[in-house]
């Protein structure tokens, strides 16, 4: 299996230098195509009478327009001599950016973002929802931490859980964990379900391996915090991706591995790949 077309969003207003790097990094690895991708929302705030001004939504309009043509020559400058094709999407969009995005991610394998830098408080319009991209994609989501300037996938730990989205992603990240010289399958399971678990992880170690993939499985007793034996045992295993299944509303945040929460893969000073 390879990546042969990744997507790759580019915050507006914001350097992408880092995030362009380990996308072309990936690109040349596996000889893929990329599409760069940029939404926003208009201005949002109102005066009394409902209603924003026309010279005012001019002026967000034009200051929007500059920061797009700003992140496209950015995607281009960085990728032009890395990739032979390149293809640059952009839209002003009054619905979600996450579900611009997860429609435009139909033409990709992989998405690629940066972690929900935060941006400001009082101006969300170029913001994305992160959970809500993950579950709306349709496809994995590689989460690059801010300021990671490679992917290190030598060592990739699977932080498993026997549900659809946990299989979807250990398939989707098949490419990724053929680059691997170390993986890791964890299953956080409880006192009395570490036997079971421990077989649910063999077949899931016997699957890769048949696929060419050597891994090593390994049960943790729960604790009451998966959330924290998960980030213990990826700090144990220098593990430099995590790749796991998200499922559930993303609106009530309910993630990886029933009882952890998004905090554990947006804040990890590590790279994660979700999939829904």
């Amino acid at each position: 299996m390879s990546y042969a077309t990744l997507m790759v969003h580019l915050e507006l207003g914001q350097p992408n230098v880092d995030l362009l790097k380990i996308t072309g990094d990936l690109a040349e690895r596996f000889q893929a195509s990329v599409i760069g991708i940029a939404a926003c929302q208009p201005i949002q705030y109102v005066y009394g009478d409902g209603f924003i001004s026309g010279q005012v939504a001019e002026q967000n309009r034009a200051e929007i327009q500059q920061e797009v043509d700003a992140a496209e020559t950015e995607f281009r400058a960085a990728l032009d001599s890395r990739v032979s094709d390149l293809t640059w999407r952009c839209a002003i969009t009054r619905t979600s950016i996450a579900d611009y995005i997860g429609e435009e991610a139909r033409s990709a394998d992989l998405l690629i973002t940066a972690r929900d830098r935060g941006g400001s408080l009082l101006d969300k319009t170029r913001n994305v929802d992160m959970g809500d991209l993950v579950i709306r994609a349709g496809r994995p989501v590689l989460l690059v931490p801010t300021g990671a300037t490679s992917l290190k996938p030598e060592r990739v730990m699977v932080a498993w859980k026997d549900s659809r989205e946990a299989r979807r992603a250990v398939l989707d990240a098949l490419p990724l964990l053929e680059m691997a010289s170390h993986v890791t399958v964890v299953e956080i399971a409880s006192e009395d379900d570490m036997t079971e678990a421990g077989k649910r992880i063999a077949d899931v170690v016997g699957w890769l391996k048949r696929h060419g993939i050597p891994a090593e499985p390994l049960v943790a007793r729960s604790t009451g915090n998966d959330a924290t034996a998960i980030e213990t045992i990826a700090r144990q295993q220098s593990a430099g991706v995590i790749v796991a299944g998200a499922y559930g509303h993303s609106r009530l945040r309910e993630w990886v591995l029933g009882g952890v929460t998004a905090d554990l893969l947006l804040a990890a000073d590590r790279c994660a790949m979700l999939s829904h």
